[in-house]
C-alpha cells in the first residue's frame, strides 16, 4: 500500500485531516488502512509520553503496525506525530524496500492555537502542559529538500488540502528504487562462503608465485581455467588483496549456484580490473 505519513504538533488537527484523506481515497475505490497513534496511547497518553522508553516503544509499535499492512495497491495512513526526522527516514526506507510510493503530510498550526484546541478536548484526551511543551520542543519539522520528507504536502487550518496532488504522488509516479541499504541481503550457505574465500585465495597465491618466475607481460595460467590472465605488468599483493575483497563483496550479493565457476569468474574479474 502507498504510505501517507502524517506529521504535526500535538492537537494540531492530524486526525481530522487523516479522516479527510481517508474519505477522499475511499471515493476513489481504494482500500484505506489507518494506523492510529491515539488508539495505542489510550487514556495513558501523558504517562507514556513522559517516559522516554515507553515513547520509544510506542514509535516501534506504530512502525510495525504500518509495515505489516504496507504493500503496493491500497493506502496506509500513519496518523501520528512522527516528529523525529530519523524515524521518518526509517519509514521512507521501508517503503523503498517494498517498492511502493509514499508522501508526507504536515499539519500546520500555531503552538498556542494547538494548545487552545487541546484545552477544548474532553479531559481524558488532553495533553498536560508539560507533555505538550515537551512534544513541541522535540518536534523536528520536515524539509522538502530531504528525500525522506518528499513529496511534502502541507495542511493549513481553513484551507483545502491538495488531495489530487497526494493521489498523483502515490499513483502516478514511480516509487524510489531500492538501494543496497534497503534491500534484503541474499542468503548464502556456509559452504558457498568457504568456497568463495578459498578459491580467491588460491588464485591470488598462484599469481604471486607465477610472477616470481615469469617475464613481465607473460600470460599467467591458473589451474582449471581456460582463459589466461593477462596483467601486462607486475601487480602487488596489496592490489590483489583489494581486488579479491571487492570480488568477494560483489559475489556475496550475487551468489552463483555452481561454485566450480568461481575460479573462472575471479580470473575474468582480474583481467577486467587489473589489466
Amino acid at each position: 500500500m502507498p504510505l501517507i505519513t502524517i506529521t504535526g504538533l500535538p492537537s494540531s488537527g492530524k486526525t481530522t485531516r487523516t479522516n479527510e484523506i481517508k474519505k477522499y481515497f475511499e471515493k476513489q475505490c481504494k482500500k484505506v488502512v489507518v494506523v492510529k497513534e491515539n488508539e495505542l496511547l489510550g487514556e495513558n497518553k501523558n504517562a507514556i509520553l513522559s517516559d522516554s522508553k515507553q515513547e520509544k516503544d510506542l514509535r516501534g509499535a506504530l512502525k510495525a503496525d504500518a509495515l505489516r499492512v504496507l504493500n503496493k495497491d491500497d493506502v496506509v495512513i500513519l496518523d501520528a506525530a512522527n516528529y523525529i526526522k530519523g524515524y521518518r527516514y526509517e519509514l521512507y526506507c521501508a517503503s523503498k524496500q517494498l517498492k511502493t510510493t509514499q508522501c508526507l503530510v504536515q499539519i500546520l498550526a500555531a503552538i498556542e492555537q494547538a494548545w487552545e484546541w487541546n484545552e477544548e478536548r474532553p479531559e481524558g484526551e488532553r495533553y498536560t502542559r508539560e507533555v505538550f511543551d515537551g512534544l513541541v520542543g522535540r518536534y523536528e519539522a520536515p524539509n522538502s529538500s530531504n528525500r525522506w520528507d518528499a513529496p511534502l504536502f502541507t495542511a493549513v487550518a481553513n484551507e483545502a488540502l491538495d488531495l489530487e496532488g497526494i493521489h498523483a504522488a502515490l499513483y502516478l509516479s514511480r516509487p524510489p528504487p531500492p538501494n543496497q541499504s534497503t534491500q534484503t541481503q541474499p542468503l548464502t550457505s556456509t559452504n558457498f562462503l568457504y568456497e568463495l574465500d578459498h578459491t580467491t585465495q588460491e588464485v591470488t597465491n598462484c599469481i604471486i608465485s607465477a610472477q616470481k618466475t615469469l617475464v613481465v607481460g607473460d600470460a599467467i595460467r591458473v589451474p582449471g581455467v581456460e582463459e589466461p590472465l593477462h596483467l601486462g605488468r607486475k601487480v602487488t599483493l596489496a592490489e590483489l588483496t583489494r581486488a579479491r575483497r571487492q570480488f568477494i563483496s560483489y559475489t556475496k550479493m550475487h551468489p552463483v549456484e555452481d561454485c566450480g565457476k568461481l575460479t573462472t569468474l575471479f580470473v575474468q574479474y582480474l583481467n577486467t580490473t587489473l589489466s
